[in-house]
């Protein structure tokens, strides 16, 4: 079972990046991520570093404060 505080941060990340209107694909390459990670980490499946947060922060022009 999936970690409701992972799938929150995940949904939240998709809906940003949605917002921006980048692809999935596009996204990832921004971020310095693979495509299918990023797919792990929106549908929170993954449990990321403090390095992928301020990652994908960084693509997304925010704080990482602001990914939460």
């Amino acid at each position: 079972m999936r970690d409701p505080k992972l799938q929150a941060f995940g949904q939240r990340v998709r809906e940003l990046r949605k917002e921006r209107g980048y692809s999935q694909e596009q996204f990832a390459d921004l971020a310095g991520l693979d495509r299918s990670y990023m797919g792990h980490i929106e549908r929170g499946e993954k449990n990321i570093t403090l390095l992928k947060i301020y990652q994908i922060s960084h693509a997304l022009n925010l704080s990482p404060k602001d990914l939460f």
